[in-house]
């Protein structure tokens, strides 16, 4: 589960899901475009493929091959476990 911490932890990973929540399944040339479109993002496409592979290694996207492209999709489960591990009591205050 540290892997998710770490993977979270980075403003631009956030992004990166953020845009994959907006629309799955984007070869990194797109998601290279969108951020920097929507979020002034200029990292190079290395340093993004770099946060893709921490992603993916968290369990939060998956990758798929086609011919010459690789498409990242989105995976929400891990999060769910987060979620599920300490559940809200009563109307979600503290104890």
């Amino acid at each position: 589960m540290g892997d998710i911490y770490k993977a979270l932890a980075d403003p631009t990973r956030r992004a990166i899901l953020d845009e994959l929540c907006e629309r799955d399944r984007q070869t990194l040339f797109e998601l290279c475009g969108r951020l920097t479109m929507k979020h002034g993002l200029s990292s190079s496409r290395q340093a993004i493929s770099q946060h893709l592979d921490v992603l993916a290694a968290a369990g939060l996207i998956g990758v798929e091959r086609e011919g010459r492209y690789k498409f990242h999709t989105i995976d929400t489960s891990p999060l769910r476990a987060i979620a599920e591990r300490w559940p809200l009591r009563g109307g979600g205050e503290g104890p």
